[in-house]
Order: structure tokens, then sequence, then C-alpha cells
């Protein structure tokens, strides 16, 4: 099951242009945190509303007899408004507090065109985000349908390190990739340690890279799309994708179901599936595939779909997916040629 429950997400979660995109899958009659346009800044405020507070740590006696000591070189940080404990470093650990790197930081550079899309708190408000957006969708003339973002997050349990990052969700399906899958710089990652007020000025530069997503995924869209892949070179990429051998001895068993079940559906979303088979008998055909079945049918283990989805956005998993889809298929059609 999921860390979050309906109740959290309908209060912790924001979620903007309904109008466009629908509700969340969580919304539910009488929750009042979906919005037809842009999310309010306000509304991000009312969530980031306490502090992250360091707080020594005590261990008790073993005999229960003496006065709980203090552990020297530990601190715990927890939550102002509810005591909840969060996590325990060292001393070193810096915090970053939400309202000064998601809100302040991303709010230098709100203006008419971006706007807030989402922001919530994950984890009993250990981890939290903020997604900056174009109210608009942009239609490349391949018809790749997209809106450009900005992901800032964060977290009081060691989890993430405080990430700016540019991404793409795809209006069709709703689902995340890197944008540039060649290229590097995507992101900026800001450790908690003790000097990490020193590299506030990168973090600011990371904010315009909003304005650079539409370009760089338009052509890489175009790029993917002018290169052929024949039913052959599918039928190989599958093999190297989701392979139902390993070292010239066939799966078996969960191993092998769980291969047969990916090439199964990979190859509906290819033949007939509109979020994908426009694009059939291309390399952005390939992408789409495996983005598509992973964010959408793939198994999800100790967590629901979405919030998975999410993680895997702000942690690096979708780069690193889209990415390895590529050098799949380039490794694929250079041994075809």
């Amino acid at each position: 099951m999921s860390r979050e429950t309906m109740e959290w997400l309908n209060t912790n979660t924001r979620i903007g242009f309904t109008d466009r995109l629908g509700n969340a899958w969580h919304q539910r009659l009488g929750s009042s945190n979906h919005f037809p346009g842009a999310v309010p800044l306000g509304e991000v405020e009312s969530l980031f509303a306490w502090d992250a507070l360091s707080a020594p740590v005590y261990v008790g006696s073993p005999d229960g007899m003496s006065l709980p000591t203090v552990v020297e070189g530990r601190q715990a940080i927890v939550r102002s408004d509810t005591g909840a404990v969060l996590g325990i470093f060292t001393d070193g650990y810096e915090v970053h507090q939400y309202r000064d790197w998601l809100l302040t930081q991303v709010g230098n550079i709100l203006d008419d065109s971006l706007q807030i899309g989402s922001a919530g708190l994950l984890r009993n408000g250990a981890q939290a985000w903020v997604s900056v957006e174009v109210p608009e969708s942009i239609t490349t003339p391949e018809g790749e349908v997209f809106r450009p973002n900005l992901l800032a997050c964060t977290s009081h349990d060691g989890s993430l390190a405080t990430t700016f990052k540019r991404v793409v969700t795809r209006v069709v399906c709703d689902n995340t990739m890197a944008a540039g899958l060649g290229e590097e710089g995507q992101q900026v990652k800001i450790k908690h340690s003790r000097y990490s007020g020193l590299r506030i000025a990168e973090a600011r530069h990371a904010l315009a890279m909003i304005h650079t997503i539409a370009e760089d995924y338009a052509a890489e869209c175009a790029k993917l799309c002018r290169i052929d892949v024949s039913d052959k070179a599918w039928s190989y990429f599958l093999n190297a994708h989701a392979p139902l051998e390993v070292k010239g001895a066939e799966k078996t068993g969960a191993a092998r179901t769980i291969a047969l079940n990916e090439r199964e559906n990979l190859t509906q979303l290819w033949n007939a599936d509109p979020r994908v088979a426009p694009w059939r008998g291309t390399a952005w055909g390939v992408l789409q595939a495996v983005n598509t079945f992973t964010h959408h049918m793939s198994t999800v283990k100790n967590a629901h779909r979405p919030e998975r989805n999410m993680t895997r956005a702000i942690t690096g998993g979708v780069d690193k997916l889209d990415r390895g889809t590529v050098a799949t298929l380039n490794k694929v059609l250079a041994t075809i040629a």
C-alpha cells in the first residue's frame, strides 16, 4: 500500500490546470485541492507553513533507571507543527526549508508565462515538490503534445537532495519524459550540507532551464521520428529489452511471466494504442512504448502508481529509463544495419 492515504493526498497536495488535464486520480467529491488554472501561490504557502527544526537526540539507559543522555553529534529533524520526527542526521546536515528552497527560489521566475502546476507533501511531510509549468500545451509538427515544466523538490528525511530538474509531461498520456535525452546538465542537485547555501546562485540559474525545454524536446522528438524501426528491428528490440533468456538459459517461473507480460503489453501499445501507435515504425514510437508501459502498466510495489511515478521523476528514474531505451535501440539498429 502507499504511504499516503486518500485523505492525505487530498489535504496535502495541490493540483492545477484541471480544466485541460482533468482531476488527479485521488480527487474525491468535496475536496478543494484542485484548481481549473494554476495553483495559487497562497495555497502552496499554506502547505509549507511550518518549519523543520533541529532537536537533540536522546538515548535511554539499558536498565531504565537513569535519565536519558544526549547523543553527541546527532540531531533529529522534527515538524514544528506536529512534532513528528522526519529524520536523524549528523550535526553537519543542513535543513532546506520548503518555503525558502521551493517557494522563494521558484517564485523568482513566476510570471505570466510560468505558473505552478502542482505541489505537495509526501511521507508525512518529509518530502515536498513544486512543479512550475507553462499554461498552454505545445504541439510539434510530428503530432507530439507536451507541457514543459520545472520540478523543484527536497526532503527532510535524507531521501532527496534539493533538486531543480527540467522535465516534460506528455499530455496525451500524462507521463513524464526526460527533455533532451542525450544532454547533460538537465538538473541541479544541492546536498543538505553545511555550506549548501553558497550554491543558491546555482539554484537560481537552474530555474531558468524551463525556458529552453520546449525547443530541446521538440528537436529530440523530430530526430527520433526520423529514425525508422522496421518490424524486424522491433522484434530484435523486444529480445534485447525484455529477454526470455539469460546467458543462454531460458527464463522460468515469475521471471518468464514478467518478461512475457511486458512484451505483450509493449506490442499492444506499438500496434494499436493511441498513445504510441501514431509513431509506430520510428524510434520515437519505441521510446513512447517503453515509457508508457513503465508509467501506466508495470508492476508497482509498496506504493500507488502516481506516487511511484512522481518519485521516478524526482530521483532521475525517468532519465535513466529514457536514455537506456534509446541506447538499447541504437545497439539493435547497429546489429541489423
